[in-house]
Order: structure tokens, then sequence, then C-alpha cells
């Protein structure tokens, strides 16, 4: 969609022709783009439907604010969810007044910072996405280079580089916009400044002076959040889980954990404790010992409950070989197998097919190595945990 396109789609023509597209029933139907074209013209139909599709799809992340809201596809996935934008928001708000957002996207941190009576001053490299934020927020977004924008002392500052290329999303350093090193140098500032980044950002890349909170919503890991200025402690590292269950993880020495045989109990560590590497700290904190050395699976004789930790029941310890499983699953009548692996060089779809699953019984097989060697565990999942939340 080109800029003058998005102009029309967010102002008069667009409310039209988005509300004609809805009565027209599903927006990526061929009747739908034909009966639109005929009224609006093709930019401005395929603009709409795309955009109601796009709304479709926004709903489970944004709820009832997808319906007028506008997206482009890339923003509404690098798109903080509204539970991340509210925490920052927050941190924000108790340290400045004022908020350059660098890298707005769609707008979704800038708005919980405005909801929250922050001044808003976003900055969007292209400029379509830039007039898509200004209508979501009903405030000016800039449009051009984060990296020549004049920044207020004292106003807070949000930096969220985009990490996609024309190849796709890219987790390199150097296809980061704004530029990692402008980016990284804004953490020197004396006000209160966020760098957000992917959550499986390289830990060495990370400045020793800053604060680094890895953050968790749901079953998911969202981000690395990069803080300095007031509010941070500078060198700390933590994780957070965001949601019904909100919990906080202090990053100890890293000492490693004890290493010991196939247990009682297995547990999980939520995928942004990974990220943070506090498999070893949530080891220690509740007496549990590792499978094997870097696999993320622990064990322990007692039914551990915390939210960072999904917790099974082991019923069953096998030799993992693809035979052996076979040989189970037909002797138990499985035919609905769900199958977890860390460590073992095999993918799961392709290896149900191979085992034929049929049957009225369900099981849960988690395949990893152990100390025993690389072992097939039958588990039942106990309701704790953050797949609870």
């Amino acid at each position: 969609m080109d800029p003058d396109t998005a102009r029309a789609l967010v102002g008069t023509p667009g409310a039209r022709a988005l509300r004609l597209g809805a009565a027209l029933g599903d927006p990526d139907s061929l009747h739908a783009a034909s009966r639109l074209r005929a009224e609006v013209g093709p930019a401005l139909a395929a603009a709409a439907l795309d955009q109601l599709s796009l709304r479709r799809r926004a709903a489970a992340k944004f709820g009832a604010d997808a319906e007028r809201w506008f997206f482009t596809a890339a923003g509404l996935e690098q798109a903080s969810r509204p539970a991340v934008s509210a925490w920052r928001a927050r941190r924000l708000a108790g340290h400045a007044d004022a908020l350059h957002d660098l890298g707005s996207g769609i707008g979704a941190d800038s708005a919980a910072a405005g909801r929250l009576g922050l001044r808003l001053a976003p900055v969007e490299a292209d400029e379509t996405t830039a007039i898509l934020a200004e209508a979501n927020l009903g405030v000016p977004v800039t449009a051009g280079d984060a990296t020549r924008v004049p920044l207020d002392a004292d106003a807070a500052v949000f930096v969220d580089p985009a990490r996609r290329t024309a190849r796709g999303r890219s987790w390199r350093l150097a296809d980061l916009s704004p530029p990692w090193d402008f980016a990284r140098g804004l953490l020197a500032r004396a006000a209160p400044t966020c760098l957000k980044v992917g959550p499986g950002f390289p830990h060495r890349e990370i400045p020793d002076d800053v604060e680094a909170v890895w953050v968790g919503h749901g079953g998911d890991a969202v981000e690395l959040a990069l803080w300095s200025g007031p509010g941070a402690e500078p060198g700390r590292r933590s994780v957070v889980l965001l949601g019904d269950a909100p919990a906080e993880l202090t990053l100890g020495t890293g000492t490693p954990a004890s290493i010991g045989p196939v247990a009682a109990y297995l547990f999980e560590p939520h995928p942004a404790a990974i990220a943070a590497g506090a498999v070893d700290d949530l080891a220690h904190a509740h007496g549990l010992h590792r499978l094997a050395g870097p696999i993320a699976y622990l064990a322990g004789d007692e039914p551990v409950d915390s939210p960072w930790l999904t917790r099974f029941a082991v019923r069953e310890s096998m030799p993992w070989k693809e035979k052996t499983v076979r040989s189970w699953v037909r002797e138990r009548g499985v035919g609905s197998l769900e199958i977890k692996k860390r460590g073992i060089d095999v993918d799961p779809a392709q290896l149900r097919r191979r085992l034929r699953p049929s049957g009225d019984a369900a099981a849960t097989l988690v395949l990893t190595p152990t100390v025993d060697g690389s072992r097939a565990l039958v588990v039942e999942r106990a309701p704790s945990g953050w797949h609870s939340a």
C-alpha cells in the first residue's frame, strides 16, 4: 500500500470502503474483491479488504481495539502485546512525562504510554505505517529517520528496531533499523530509556551497565528489554512473566545445577527463563537437577509447583529407539500422541507419522538425552505452571 492509498484508507473514503467490504463477507474472497473494486476502485478496495483481514487476525492480540485500528502485516507481527506495552508504559510513566517512540510501528507501545498520560512523539521510518499509526494514536507521527530526530533531554525514549529485511525477519545486528550502534548509544542517556530486542538476543551483546529483563507472556518468550536511566538497576538481570499469574525471577550467579537421573517428575522451564539462562537458578531454587548438560529439562522427586515450571509426572521410561517406541504406541493403543523433545535430532511431526498412532488412548512422549543415554519418557502433564495461565 502506498502513502496516498493509506491516507485515503484512514479518511472518509476508507471508512466507506471498510463498511462496504465488511458487508460483503469474507474479505479474502474473489467475490468481495470484485464487488468492492467496482465501488471504490482497485487500490482502495485492495487496501480495505486487506485491512479487514488483518483486523480479524489482530483480534486475538488486541481484542476489541482490533476493530478500529489500522495495521500492516509486519506491524501486526512485530507489535508488542498489550500486556507487555502496559508493563513498559508503567515503568516509563514513573520517571518521565513524555516519550519519544523511535520506530513506533503501528503505535501499540505509544498507545499504552498515552493512556498513562505521557506526551507522545512517535517516529516511524515507513511513511505508510506512520500514516496508519497517526490514525491509531490521534497524535502526529513523524515519518523519517529516527537517528535524525532531536530528543528532549528529559523525555523517555523507547526504541524497537525493525528486524525485517527484504528477505524476511532477521536476527543479525547489522540488519536492525535503527542501527544497533545508534540504539545502543541511546542507553547512555540520563533520561529513562528502553531498548526492545528479541528474546534470543546474544547475551554477549548486552552492555554490562544496563538492566536486562526477559519478558514472558502466556507460554511465550516475547522480548528482551534493556533499560537505562532513572528507575533502571545497572547490571541486574531478571525475567518477568506477565498475564494472569505475574511473576519475577532475578538471575543468580549462574552456578551450574547438578546432573542426575530421570526422577518421578519432569519440569520444563518457561521459554523466557530458558532465553534468560535461568534454568540453573530454577534448579537451585527448587531442589531439582538437570537430566543432561545444557538440556533445559529439570527433574526431581517432589511435585514442585511454580509459574516458571510446567510439571509432568513420569509414568514410564524407555530407551529412545524408534522401533521400541513404535511397539509401545501399538501395544497401548495410542491414537492421540503429543511428542516433545530437546537435544534429539528428530522432527516430532514426521516421527508421529512414522509411529502410526491408532486407538483410543492418548499419551505425551518426551525425548531427551539423560545421564543414562537418550530416553523416551511417557509423561502426564500436571494442571499447574505456565500452561494453566
